[in-house]
């Protein structure tokens, strides 16, 4: 049997818990599936959760994690067209229930079965880590932002949680539209490397209450004046900073959500809803389209993902304690072949 390198979660717990095994399976094509030689895989804080055990969602296992899966096509399953070998590609994690890295093998291995349908083209100048960045952080942020057409030139928006996939994403996308950045991360280096990436400033939660900021900055939302306050908040983070975001919207402002990464039933206060005509608009996920728009956008220099660190498949465990710890600025990018 034909074996691979792979990183193998064999049953919930932490991440040093995922192991790095010499002679894994190689898979072989389905009908209607190809063999993708992974050049890159990018980790994704949904990794952690499949590693952790989420509840009431049952994971096969063993699994291989990593929902990004970017390579050349390496073999061909019976009935597959369209496609041939040694096409570049990007796989669409998604396609309906199903969920690379979850539901089945994902990225993390030198080699990823896919169905032919979830293939994307990858053109030719855009390389394997950049594209491998993209499918579902950068993914989410572009249905959120973009296809959802919730930002515009001249807004002055902020960006909780933005040193992370989405954040960053949040940022680049939102200054490709013209907004006014302001970035909100939890240290000053990460906010110098912000500003560096096209942020017009920066907001240290961990020193400094943002919605306090707003007030002395941008001036205490007023109910009769749009003028005040943001007008968008980018929030996939919920927990503590729910309330204060609600403080911090101006009149007829939005709130874009599209996760809970610090908890999803926060302190509620409707009046600042009703009062100042808040929109809170859920996105979820992305779709095919997002990743398409998205390699566009890198094709022509548009934008150019967050890449903080590519690493070897045989440093996996500390690239999830990165993306675990929030150690990290963009994407952590795993090399099966390095």
């Amino acid at each position: 049997m034909a074996t691979m390198r792979a990183a193998v979660l064999r049953e919930h717990g932490d991440v040093e818990g995922v192991s790095v095994e010499e002679e894994y399976p190689r898979p072989e094509p389905a009908a209607g599936e190809v063999v993708v030689k992974v050049r890159a895989t990018s980790l994704n804080f949904h990794d952690i959760f499949t590693v952790n055990g989420m509840p009431g969602i049952t994971i096969p296992l063993p699994v291989i994690p990593g929902l990004d899966v970017v390579g050349d096509v390496e073999a061909l399953g019976e009935g597959v067209t369209g496609w041939s070998v040694g096409d570049r590609v990007v796989v669409n994690p998604m396609l309906g229930p199903d969920l690379m890295g979850e539901t089945r093998d994902g990225g993390l291995a030198q080699y990823a079965t896919a169905e032919a349908e979830r293939l994307i083209a990858l053109p030719e100048n855009v390389t394997y880590e950049q594209a491998a960045a993209l499918p579902v952080a950068y993914g989410t942020a572009h249905r959120m932002i973009v296809d959802k057409q919730t930002i515009k030139a001249g807004d002055k928006v902020l960006v909780l949680g933005a040193s992370g996939g989405v954040g960053t994403a949040s940022v680049l996308l939102a200054k490709h539209l013209g907004a006014h950045v302001v970035a909100a991360v939890g240290s000053d280096e990460k906010g110098e490397r912000l500003l560096e990436l096209g942020a017009d400033q920066y907001i240290n939660y961990r020193e400094t209450d943002f919605a306090r900021w707003t007030r002395e900055n941008l001036g205490k939302p007023q109910r009769f004046d749009a003028s005040t306050g943001f007008d968008v908040i980018v929030n996939f983070t919920g927990g503590d900073t729910w309330k204060p975001t609600l403080k911090s919207v101006g009149l007829g402002g939005k709130i874009l959500v599209c996760g809970a990464t610090a908890g999803f039933d926060p302190a509620e206060d409707l009046r600042y809803i009703y009062s100042f005509e808040i929109q809170v608009i859920g996105s979820n996920g992305f779709r095919e389209r997002d990743i398409a728009g998205l390699l566009e956008l890198v094709s022509t220099g548009a934008i150019d993902p967050v890449i903080d660190e590519v690493l070897p498949l045989d440093r996996t465990v500390e690239a999830l304690q990165r993306v675990r710890d929030r150690g990290m600025i963009g994407k952590v990018v795993i090399s099966p072949w390095a």
